[in-house]
């Protein structure tokens, strides 16, 4: 059970630099933000300088990035979002998740696991594998699927079919977390495939599209738990969703400073109402990932997998 109390916002995060970025056919049919089918070289040769861009630019802020590179076989056209793969906490562990997609499975890491503990000098104590589950046809994708509330320790799902109700109950009920789940469908009535498009939690302030959620009494009760536990609610619009304005996520900078890091997609989808809300808890940070997005259905938040592990 992890009982060791955590910040919201971490200092570090781990990224994986892409070597076969490209469209991915196997998780698009659960992905309507997927726009573009290109794969080949010139994808993936503008995908790394984009994620190049987004490292640069968290270690300008004074974020610390722990960056791997993606090994050239297997061929994982997603693994720039290791946050669906593995999540980090404060009590030293580690989970592993298990994912729809059959080629995305192989973007789970040991020897990553083995380089931050061994060359990094972060305290992995216990890795704890829910994967097995993706031989029962069932899914948790990490922290696109789970919105996490660290500081009190609640859960936000939106399920669908990477995100399934016994998982989330499970892995709440081991980490020692309350479960909210919810259903969530975009404009179009499509399920809306990760929690994290529509949903972000900041230590004082909660970025959440209360439209997209289907029952009326689920959308009071997550609007009543953020508010419950000290939250300003800032409600988008499924239009901003598709821009991916809710895939967001603070991080702790230089001098403790809290940044709020978005793509330049999601932070021109803002109007001067929400920006001001927003800057009242922290600095935005934009880079443009134009071609991660298009080609994904992934933003900024899904490349960054938080290092909420202490150090040695």
């Amino acid at each position: 059970m992890n009982a060791v109390p955590e910040t919201q916002a971490a200092p570090a995060v781990l990224m994986i630099r892409p070597a076969n970025f490209g469209a991915n056919p196997e998780t698009a049919l659960s992905n309507s933000f997927q726009k573009s089918t290109e794969t080949g070289a010139g994808v993936q040769a503008r995908a790394a300088a984009e994620f190049d861009a987004l490292a640069a630019a968290l270690l300008a802020a004074g974020v610390q990035v722990e960056v791997f590179e993606d090994r050239a076989e297997p061929v994982t056209p997603d693994a720039v979002f290791p946050n669906n793969w593995v999540s980090f906490h404060a009590d030293g562990s580690a989970w592993l998740y298990p994912l729809l997609a059959v080629n995305r499975r192989w973007e789970r890491r040991s020897d990553i696991l083995e380089a931050l503990k061994v060359e990094r000098g972060y305290k992995l104590e216990e890795v704890r594998d829910l994967s097995h589950a993706e031989l029962d046809g069932r899914y948790l994708e990490g922290t696109g699927s789970l919105v996490l509330d660290r500081a009190n320790k609640v859960a936000y799902a939106c399920l669908s079919p990477r995100t399934d109700k016994r998982m989330l109950e499970e892995w709440s009920h081991r980490a020692g977390y309350e479960a909210l789940a919810f259903h969530a469908r975009d404009p179009k009535g499509r399920p809306i495939y990760h929690t994290n498009v529509m949903f972000c939690i900041g230590s004082r302030f909660a970025v959440v599209c209360l439209d997209s959620i289907v029952d009326p009494a689920a959308r009071e009760r997550v609007k009543q738990r953020l508010t419950d536990t000290g939250h300003e609610v800032i409600a988008i619009s499924p239009y901003q969703v598709e821009a991916f304005a809710g895939n967001m996520l603070e991080l702790t900078g230089r001098g403790g400073r809290s940044v709020l890091v978005m793509s330049a997609r999601a932070e021109r989808a803002l109007n001067p109402g929400q920006r001001t809300a927003l800057e009242k808890h922290a600095r935005i940070l934009a880079v443009s990932i134009d071609t991660i997005e298009d080609c994904s259905g992934g933003s900024v938040r899904c490349m960054l997998a938080e290092l909420h592990l202490p150090k040695v």
